[in-house]
């Protein structure tokens, strides 16, 4: 069984967090055997948003792993709704469940 991937979305200067409205989460699901966690983290994405990322750096110490947006908007078929969905500015994730080193990372890209 693989690990649990935690894909961290960065675009415009907010992050993507889906569930409640009031906090959120980043988009996070299990391996499959034999797939990275770059592979991981970009098929969890779109599964539950529908957004094309493409995994590419994991983030040292952390199940996390940066993705780059590749689409504006999110095909059909997503799991999760629009709802649950959200975009959120760097600078009011403070509620978001995000460990240490995401957070550290996301801060580097906070516009000042």
């Amino acid at each position: 069984m693989g690990n649990v991937v935690q894909a961290v979305v960065v675009y415009d200067g907010r992050l993507l967090l889906v569930g409640q409205a009031d906090g959120g989460e980043l988009p996070s699901g299990t391996g499959q055997p034999a797939e990275t966690a770059q592979a991981t983290a970009a098929r969890v994405v779109y599964e539950l948003t529908g957004y094309l990322v493409d995994g590419s750096a994991p983030l040292d110490g952390t199940d996390a792993v940066v993705c780059q947006l590749l689409s504006e908007e999110p095909s059909e078929g997503a799991r999760l709704t629009s709802e649950q969905i959200h975009w959120t500015p760097i600078e009011e994730t403070a509620r978001a469940a995000l460990p240490p080193a995401v957070r550290t990372y996301i801060e580097g890209h906070t516009p000042v």
